[in-house]
């Protein structure tokens, strides 16, 4: 039975391969890339259901490959670092990763970040059907096709971005504590920090905000979190 589509996408071929065999072992069909232009070529050929991305690679890096692939998929991206740094760069910059690991890692934690990723991307674009369409002031938010319009056009959004806007919206008017947020999209990130809930709603205003910094959808409540209010 043939599962879902990987590109690994790491230019030290030991690791990669590594990565692939792991997968593999899960049932998993794995594509691999050793640099940043064969990694964009693959994904627009390939269409694959994730993204493991290194950083560091030849040609383009992984920033910018994210960054690409993020204006036209919502496909979950996990990134791969050697470098503290890096991961904090990743969450300063609100790239649109979905997870990351620091190298060294166990295949095993690997393993069971792609299958949680997948997980939670499958269940939120198949479980929900079309009627389930959130429609606030400009907003529609559809989690049957995982896409946001705002005032009539489409804009892209990462998995995890997607999953605070739906959930916030699904909870309208009501304050949800930073932690409560972070629990419900990566609950099962042992790593996390809840700063990365911050990170992700200043870039979710960005995209929605006719002004962010007065903004008429996402609310900041003093020492708890975030309202999802109706847009007027």
């Amino acid at each position: 039975m043939s599962n879902e589509k990987i590109l690994v996408v790491e230019d030290e071929k030991e690791i990669a391969q590594m990565i692939r065999d792991y997968l593999k072992a899960s049932n998993y069909d794995v594509i691999l890339a050793y640099d940043g232009e064969e990694a964009l070529n693959t994904f627009y050929r390939e269409n694959p259901d994730l993204v493991i991305l290194d950083i560091m690679l030849p040609k383009i890096d992984g920033f910018e490959i994210c960054r690409t692939i993020r204006t036209k998929s919502p496909v979950p991206i996990l990134m791969l670092s050697a470098r503290k740094e890096d991961m904090d760069k990743i969450l300063g910059l609100g790239l649109g990763a979905d997870d990351y690991v620091t190298k060294p890692f166990s295949p095993r934690e690997l393993l069971a970040r792609v299958q949680s990723q997948l997980r939670r991307y499958k269940e939120l674009s198949t479980t929900q059907t079309p009627s389930s369409a959130l429609v606030i002031g400009e907003l529609e938010i559809d989690p049957s096709a995982y896409t946001v319009k705002v005032r009539g056009n489409y804009v892209p959004f990462s998995v995890k971005e997607f999953e605070i806007l739906y959930y916030l919206a699904s909870n309208l008017n009501q304050a949800l504590a930073r932690e409560k947020i972070f629990d419900h999209v990566w609950g099962f990130n042992e790593y996390g920090d809840i700063n990365t809930v911050t990170v992700h709603v200043r870039k979710i205003r960005e995209k929605i905000e006719e002004d962010p910094s007065n903004p008429k959808y996402i609310e900041t409540v003093w020492g708890i979190g975030y309202k999802f209010k109706g847009g007027k």
